[in-house]
């Protein structure tokens, strides 16, 4: 490799981790052609070889070096914070030749790069006004500040607050997302005040994800009492002591990478929510770095997931689960919904399940429910015909949102109180 070569890896590996994947696979086949003799390549994009990429806050992401892995060394799980048996990590390398092969097709998978990095177009204008906000509520912005770090949140609170309260669900938004837009797509305030329930949408910092993605691949953010799970709890336990809410009546759910969050804070936590909604997302370890996360949303199943605890020690801790996918997702692989579903069964040692075909606005699904030796639904399943990366039956004022339903909030308000 010569010296060129090496300083033109450098420079891709540079805007990777810039996520200016356009100047990365010019610079890299410009590299590639000039290596084997020939002129430069003209793709897409300015030349911009004569200067270095604008530097963001680094996340660790890439090595430019050797590998492409995830070079921060967290501590692994322990068994007592997670509440079982754990296996090892094992962490999913990409050799540098295999980067530079990714790269020189001259797409690295935008869509499955664009849910984690937000990458992808967006769609930013609403097209019409957000769901309004009930007389005598409350959407206020709030922060948080714990040993783990800081967040920002929104809060609603229904009207009936003060006389009539039946829970919290916290809302995790997925990339290129935030509080305000996601509480519009998935319209939960309004579901919420009709049922009576507060709801917090923890916004993540831009400092800790450049394209606003909870870290849910990060091992240092897969565990108990550190992380962006501390975070979370955190502001969980707040609004919890602040307004009273009664045990096992928390519930938390997301989208996309919000989903995969989700599945995290309901494994670490199982003593704090009693719910996990999980839409479009990925279950619990299945990622340990970046790469292995791209290769999980497109279905790639190489690494294990954690082993859980056994049922007999966890039945006073279950977390009821339920997932919405649809089977069009070009972002995350409809195979992770079905890993999400196998890992919560294996907390439910005896148990039936029935599968019905509904239809919904002329759209097809299929709904999977998974009860326990008592008849309770501890796990549901809706596979959606036909929808994308987008929350089913969401308002159209939001980013991400399918408006022809089943609608996601309402069914997932359903299944957390009916178990309650």
């Amino acid at each position: 490799m010569t010296n060129d070569f090496a300083a033109a890896m450098r420079r891709a590996a540079l805007s990777t981790r810039a996520y200016d994947v356009v100047e990365a696979t010019r610079i890299v086949q410009d590299a590639l052609v000039r290596q084997a003799g020939g002129g430069t390549y003209h793709g897409p994009g300015p030349d911009r070889s004569s200067r270095e990429p604008k530097r963001r806050p680094a996340l660790g992401l890439v090595d430019p070096n050797a590998e492409i892995i995830e070079p921060t060394k967290a501590p692994e799980p322990s068994t007592a914070s997670l509440g079982g048996s754990q296996r090892p990590l094992r962490r999913l390398r990409r050799p540098l030749g295999e980067a530079l092969r990714i790269l020189g097709v001259g797409r690295l998978s935008t869509e499955a790069f664009g849910s984690l990095t937000g990458l992808e177009s967006l769609r930013t204008k609403p097209r019409c006004p957000p769901p309004p906000i009930a007389e005598g509520a409350q959407f206020v912005t709030r922060s948080f500040a714990g040993a783990a770090g800081a967040r920002s949140y929104k809060l609603y609170v229904p009207a009936c607050a003060s006389e009539h309260l039946r829970g919290l669900i916290v809302m995790l938004h997925g990339c290129k997302q935030n509080p305000d837009d996601f509480a519009a797509g998935t319209a939960m305030n309004a579901v919420a005040e009709a049922h009576g329930l507060i709801v917090a949408y923890p916004g993540q910092s831009s400092s800790a994800n450049t394209a606003s993605c909870w870290n849910w691949f990060n091992p240092a953010d897969q565990m108990r009492g550190s992380g962006e799970p501390a975070i979370i709890a955190g502001i969980t336990r707040a609004i919890v002591s602040e307004f009273a809410i009664k045990h096992r009546q928390v519930f938390v759910a997301g989208l996309s990478a919000g989903g995969a969050m989700a599945a995290v804070m309901g494994e670490t936590y199982p003593d704090l929510y009693a719910g996990v909604g999980i839409h479009s997302g990925l279950a619990y370890g299945s990622a340990n770095d970046v790469m292995s996360a791209f290769a999980a949303m497109r279905g790639d199943t190489s690494i294990a997931l954690r082993t859980k605890g056994s049922a007999s020690s966890r039945d006073e801790q279950r977390v009821r689960t339920i997932v919405f996918q649809g089977n069009a997702d070009c972002i995350v692989h409809p195979s992770n919904a079905d890993r999400i579903i196998a890992q919560a069964a294996a907390d439910v040692p005896s148990h039936h399940s029935r599968r019905e075909r509904v239809f919904t606005n002329g759209r097809p699904y299929t709904r999977t429910i998974v009860a326990d030796a008592d008849g309770t639904s501890v796990l549901e399943y809706w596979l959606i015909e036909g929808a994308g990366h987008a929350w089913s039956g969401g308002h159209p004022s939001g980013s991400y949102t399918d408006a022809t339903g089943p609608n996601a909030s309402t069914e997932m308000v359903r299944f957390f109180l009916k178990g309650r």
